[in-house]
């Protein structure tokens, strides 16, 4: 029963996601962790870290790690599989038809439409996970000097990971 209630949570989280991993962070919040429960706000914070340092995309990794968390080997294959069932068909239709999509009117105005609503969800989810990642004064002078290092110096996503983890092992431990 659990693992078609994954299979069918994230079947449903994939359908509806446009914009990638970011955009999905609001609804995977509200079904894993508001509506079902799977995940406390913190391991969902712990989550998303997590499926940022793994090599892949962000909703098959979360995917992956919910359902991991929840049901074991099984869990986390009917997770992946569910978050990426619908788009995989949806890629398959829209490459098959992608000569029509391209010059249509209703489908630019549906991608532009979508695009305000896209930003809006990637904004929600980082106003949830600031308001539990922030916990401390430490938590907004590292969120502080990372930002400036990303944006000011253009430094590599990559190396500001390794750098935040490196002041958060310092400070916290």
């Amino acid at each position: 029963m659990i693992l078609l209630s994954l299979f069918f949570t994230f079947m449903l989280i994939g359908m509806v996601s446009f914009g990638g991993g970011y955009a999905m962070l609001p609804l995977f919040e509200r079904m894993i962790v508001e509506q079902h429960g799977w995940l406390s706000r913190s391991l969902f914070i712990d989550m998303i870290a997590l499926s940022q340092i793994t090599p892949g995309p962000i909703a098959i990794n979360s995917a992956t790690f919910i359902g991991f968390q929840i049901a074991s080997v099984a869990g986390a294959a009917f997770a992946t599989v569910g978050v990426v069932f619908v788009p995989f068909f949806l890629v398959g239709i829209v490459s098959k038809y992608s000569e029509r999509f391209k010059e249509s009117k209703v489908v630019e105005g549906i991608f532009k439409g979508l695009r305000p609503a896209l930003v809006g969800m990637i904004f929600s989810s980082v106003a949830s996970i600031a308001t539990d990642a922030l916990i401390d004064i430490y938590a907004y002078f590292i969120f502080g000097f990372l930002l400036v290092l990303l944006w000011k110096f253009k430094m590599h996503p990559i190396l500001v990971i390794v750098i935040s983890g490196v002041i958060g092992f310092i400070v916290y431990y």
